[in-house]
This record gives C-alpha cells, sequence and structure tokens, in this order.
C-alpha cells in the first residue's frame, strides 16, 4: 500500500490500480476507486487520483465478489456444523462476498418470523462478508410467510421430497400452490428443491430392502426423473398459481431440468435455475471412489450427464451458479463409508466454487470471464434483490471485489480450509486460477491465505425495495 499525491478529482480511501476488471459485458483494463465502502470511480490505467492506500493490482484480474445464493451455515442449533464465523471465513477465501443462507439445518427452521429474529440475533457480529437470510415453506405455514417477508427474508424456500432433517417438512403440492399465490402477492421468490419424493423414497427402500448399501445404489435411488419430473411439477403449480409467482429451482444437476425452465422462460414465466459446481466437476465414478463426503442431494451423474448440463451452462440456459455448501462434522460422513445411506447427504463447497468455475469453466471448457461473472455475482444478487448493490463492478455499487490470478496453479491441502471441518471432495484437486484477495465493502478480509478482518465486519442484508431484476441469460 502507498499514497498518491492530489493531482485531479475527489480524494479516494483506496485506489485499486494495475488490475484488469471482468464485468458483464466484458474485460478491460482499468482502475478501480473506493471511496466510503462503494465504488466511486473507474479510471483510464495510470490516471493520477488522490487515494489514501493504493493496492497494486498488476496481473490480476478484479471480479465483482461472488454472491453464493445457496449456503448451509446452520446456525443457530447445529453451530458444530459449521456457523456464521467458520462459514463466512472459507466464502472469503473464495472471493464470495455475500452469502444467503438457508432456512434448514439450522434449529430451528426459519420458518416463523420468531425464528428469524433469533437467527438475526444469533449470527449479528459472526460474520466477515455481507449476508442474508431465506425464510421456509413447509407443510403448514404458509400464514407466516408475509412477517417472514417482512422481517427481511430474500425470499422462501421449499422442499417437494424428503428434506434431509425432520424439522423441516417438505411441503406438498397443496401448500406449493397456496404459497406461490402468497409469493406473489409479496413480490418474492420461491426457491425450490425439485425431487419427486415418492420417487426417491420408494427407490431408497427398494434398494435397502435388496441389501444394497454400495455408493452407486444411492445414485440409483434419486434417477434424472425423479428431478425432471418434480421441475416440470413446479413450474406447473406456479404458472396455475398466478403467472407472476417467482420460481427458482436450486441445484438442478441435469439438461433436460434447464432445458425445462428455458421453454417456461420462453412462455413468459419469471423462472430461474443454478446448478453447482459439483454437478459440473464430479461424476457417478468419482462418486463411488470419493465415498460420503461426496454425497448429496440430487446425487452426482454419470459422465454423460454431465456433459449435457455443461452444454446447457455454454449454451446460455443457466442463470446462476452456487455452492450448496452443506457442511457436517466428519462422523457424519464417515459413518457411511461402508454404507451410504447412513452418510449426511452434503457437499462442502463455497470456499472452491470460483476456483473450480475458473479451473473447469474458463480455463477447461472456455466459459467466457463476463459470463462467468453473470451467472456467480449478477445474477444471483438479482434473483434475491440484492442488485445492482451486489454482483456489480459499477459506480455506486458495493467495493466488494475478489482479486484473481487466473495463472496461478495450487493443490487443495486440509489446512487451506476455512471451514469448521477439514472436508471436502476436492482434497488433492489441483487448481488453475486461485483467488489472492477479497474486499467485502472495500476492506479487505483475506489476503495471500489468510483471514485479515473481525468477524464483526459482515452487515445483514435485506432485499432492495422496488421490482427485482430479472436474471440475464443466453449469450449476450
Amino acid at each position: 500500500m502507498g499514497a498518491v499525491t492530489e493531482t485531479s478529482g475527489p480524494r479516494l480511501n483506496l485506489l485499486i490500480r494495475g488490475g484488469t476488471l471482468v464485468g458483464e459485458q466484458g474485460v478491460w483494463a482499468a482502475d478501480l476507486g473506493v471511496r466510503d465502502g462503494r465504488i466511486a470511480a473507474i479510471l483510464a490505467p495510470g490516471e493520477r487520483v488522490a487515494a489514501a492506500e493504493v493496492l497494486d493490482a498488476a496481473g490480476l484480474h478484479l471480479l465483482p465478489g461472488l454472491v453464493d445464493q445457496h449456503v448451509h451455515f446452520n446456525e443457530p442449533g447445529r453451530t458444530h456444523w459449521e456457523g456464521f464465523e467458520t462459514g463466512s471465513r472459507a466464502a472469503a477465501a473464495g472471493g464470495v462476498t455475500t452469502v444467503i443462507e438457508m432456512p434448514l439445518n439450522s434449529h430451528p427452521p426459519t420458518t416463523t418470523a420468531e425464528a428469524l429474529e433469533l437467527k438475526q440475533t444469533t449470527v449479528a457480529g459472526k460474520a466477515v462478508v455481507d449476508y442474508a437470510f431465506w425464510g421456509g415453506l413447509v407443510d403448514d405455514n404458509v400464514a407466516a410467510l408475509p412477517a417472514l417477508h417482512a422481517g427481511g427474508v430474500v425470499g422462501v424456500k421449499a422442499f417437494m421430497s424428503h428434506a434431509g432433517t425432520d424439522d423441516y417438512p417438505y411441503a406438498t403440492d397443496h401448500v406449493l400452490f397456496e404459497g406461490l399465490k402468497t409469493v406473489a402477492r409479496l413480490g418474492t421468490v420461491l426457491d425450490l428443491h425439485a425431487e419427486n419424493d415418492s420417487l426417491t423414497r420408494g427407490y431408497a427402500e427398494q434398494l435397502r430392502a435388496a441389501g444394497r448399501i454400495d455408493r452407486r445404489a444411492y445414485a440409483e435411488s434419486r434417477p434424472p426423473v425423479a428431478e425432471l419430473e418434480a421441475i416440470e411439477r413446479g413450474i406447473l403449480l406456479a404458472r396455475q398459481a398466478d403467472p407472476n409467482a417467482r420460481i427458482h429451482f436450486v441445484h438442478v444437476s441435469i439438461g433436460d431440468g434447464a432445458r425445462a425452465v428455458e421453454r417456461a422462460r420462453r412462455d413468459g414465466q419469471p423462472v430461474s435455475l443454478e446448478t453447482c459446481p459439483h454437478y459440473l466437476t464430479l461424476d457417478e465414478d468419482r462418486f463411488a471412489e470419493i465415498g460420503p463426503d461426496a454425497k448429496c442431494a440430487p446425487p452426482i451423474r454419470p459422465r454423460d450427464v454431465v456433459e449435457d448440463l455443461w452444454a446447457c451452462v455454454l449454451e446460455g440456459l443457466v442463470d446462476s451458479f452456487a455452492s450448496d455448501h452443506s457442511p457436517c462434522p466428519p462422523e457424519d460422513k464417515s459413518r457411511g463409508d461402508q454404507d451410504i445411506w447412513l452418510a449426511w447427504g452434503g457437499v462442502s463447497g463455497v470456499q472452491t466454487m470460483l476456483p473450480l468455475l475458473l479451473d473447469e469453466g474458463v480455463h477447461n471448457r472456455g466459459l467466457p470471464l463476463p459470463r462467468l461473472v453473470r451467472m456467480a455475482s449478477a445474477n444471483p444478487a438479482r434473483i434475491v434483490g440484492l442488485w445492482p448493490r451486489k454482483g456489480h463492478l459499477g459506480l455506486g455499487a458495493d467495493a466488494d471485489i475478489a482479486l484473481v490470478d487466473l495463472a496461478r496453479t495450487w493443490t487443495l491441502e486440509p489446512n487451506l480450509l476455512q471451514t469448521r471441518h477439514p472436508v471436502s471432495p476436492f482434497i488433492g484437486y489441483r487448481f488453475r486460477g486461485a483467488v489472492i484477495q477479497t474486499l467485502v465493502r472495500g476492506v479487505t478480509v483475506f489476503r495471500d491465505g489468510e483471514i485479515v478482518a473481525p468477524p464483526a465486519h459482515g452487515q445483514f442484508l435485506r432485499p432492495l425495495p422496488g421490482p427485482r431484476a430479472p436474471p440475464v441469460v443466453g449469450h449476450g
């Protein structure tokens, strides 16, 4: 860091000099000025301006900090699984500057205004990145949705199959239909885990009765048809409930699911979807080798399904990326080493999301950097109502920035993980592309492998007032 003598323009708190900016519309050399936590100037390279501090970003790309719309930090109630302090540290280390916490796996789940208030109080002062919350739609709480909305949740999350914990019942079709009417009236969004409960439950019972405890049995119990049917049913329910009912499908693992969403979008429905890096990187053969650390729902798919999902990403049919970070204590994974049904289902991924997308997407698949920014930063912010404050390198936006070295190669070792438990299916993975530094509202929270901000730096976010900008899809 250094100082610059004033020659023109307003004084800046920080000048990031010598880097390459990446926005949705392109990549260009520019210097970035920050004042009071927001982007105050985008300058020609080398333009002289007064600044209290200067950050040399030569050789680095500046991305808007990632907005991870799907994390499980499990606080309160199951903080020993993760918690906001360690979870947000992992986010910062991965270039993620805003996280949206899911309503389940914490206890009590965020399905009432009282539970939301408890969560806000419990989490306050613990995060190093900014954060917001999803509320929950379960089998008996449609009447609670307006109060959750007034409390500041970005939307509500529902399951169409068993959620993995008994304290978060899945929503019946009747509850979904009534919930979608309420979502439309409130102008918010329904976040939907789409798997057919009858199919997944029936296949699991059949396979277990046959004595199947191997890893492939778990994948067989949740076939693509269970996901596709639920996606198509969710689209139908939303269309019939209210043409303005916004629905977002989480962790889509199949290309046919993306195409179903695209057809609905072309018919005018406000529908979107996300996928996760583990569905684009691992395949069923690797799952059979890795075991419980890669168990998740929907399951890791065969290689041909992975390639088809990549084709949808590259065709511009997928709105956003999310980590679905869902960790647990190591013993809850290892107990499934010999019987896959006994392992907790969830992948730890908030820290590795951006490195995986850089390595497998940008370097190996030719995913353009502006498209990565759109899908990992801008569109998630649009979906949860935080754009253009978040996910955007534009004047007035929060100075949330991930400084990335595209060429750096490194290997993930357990000691590099910032999560509470050093468990990941990507241990030993060699990456090309590394997060060097992360800024949240102009303050460095991660640099060169170390967390350098106090836990209290993160702020609670509410959706911005007014209609939400729709996600941008396609090649444009």
